[in-house]
C-alpha cells in the first residue's frame, strides 16, 4: 500500500478497509468449515520442542474443561516439569509414565520391547475409553521407528478411536503411513541447538 502524500487519517483509513475486506474474506472462508471431529495430530521432525508443543496442547484442553490421557513411551521416571505440573489437576489427568528411559541407556532391545507393548496397551485403554476427550503419546515415534510395535496394530486403533477422541503423537522419523493417516502434521526444524556449544540439559527449558 503506497502511503506516499497521504495523511495519517487517510492512512488509517486505508488501513481499516484492507482489513475490512480480509476479515470479510477470512469470515466466508471459516463459514465453510463445519466439520467437527476428532483429530489425530503428529509433530516431528529433527527440532526441539515437540513435546513440549503436545504438551501446550494439553494444558489447552484441560483449560478447556477435558479430560486428558498421557502415556510417554520413552522418557522413563526423569522427572519434568510436565509431569509436576500435570500432577496438580488431580484426575482430570491419567499420567503414565511407561518407558524405560532411551534406547541407548538401557541396551536392551527385549527390554525395550516389551516396555512399548505395556505402554501400548495403556494408550489403546485411554484412546478406545469415552472418558478422556484427548490422548498424548508422547514419543511413540520412536518405537514405531525401531518396530518395538507393529504398526498396522497402531494405526487400526487410531482409525478406530472414538469419533471426537483428540490423539497427539510426537518423535522423530513419524512413520510415512502415520502421516498419511493424520488430519494436522507438523514438523520441527532444528536451526540452532545449546547442545552443539556444550550447553547441557536446563531445567525448565529441556525437562
Amino acid at each position: 500500500m503506497k502511503t506516499e502524500g497521504l495523511t495519517e487519517a487517510e492512512i488509517n483509513a486505508r488501513h481499516a478497509e484492507k482489513m475490512r475486506r480480509k476479515k470479510e474474506a477470512r469470515d466466508k472462508i471459516i463459514a465453510t468449515k463445519t466439520i467437527e471431529k476428532g483429530l489425530l495430530i503428529v509433530h516431528t521432525g529433527k527440532g526441539k520442542g515437540k513435546s513440549t508443543a503436545a504438551f501446550g496442547l494439553v494444558f489447552r484442553a484441560l483449560g478447556n474443561g477435558m479430560k486428558v490421557g498421557v502415556v510417554q513411551f520413552v522418557k522413563g521416571r526423569w522427572q519434568t516439569g510436565e509431569r509436576a505440573a500435570l500432577e496438580r489437576f488431580g484426575d482430570r489427568v491419567t499420567i503414565n509414565t511407561m518407558g524405560e528411559g532411551f534406547t541407548w541407556e538401557t541396551q536392551d532391545r527385549a527390554r525395550d520391547i516389551a516396555a512399548a507393548r505395556a505402554a501400548w496397551d495403556k494408550a489403546r485403554e485411554l484412546i478406545m475409553d469415552s472418558e478422556h476427550d484427548l490422548v498424548l503419546l508422547d514419543e511413540l515415534n520412536i518405537v514405531l521407528r525401531y518396530e518395538y510395535l507393529p504398526l498396522d496394530e497402531v494405526l487400526a486403533v487410531l482409525q478406530a478411536r472414538p469419533p471426537m477422541k483428540h490423539v497427539v503423537v510426537t518423535g522423530r522419523n513419524a512413520r510415512e503411513e502415520l502421516i498419511e493417516a493424520a488430519d494436522l502434521v507438523t514438523e520441527m526444524e532444528q536451526v540452532k541447538h545449546p547442545f552443539r556449544s556444550g550447553v547441557k540439559a536446563q531445567k525448565g527449558i529441556e525437562f
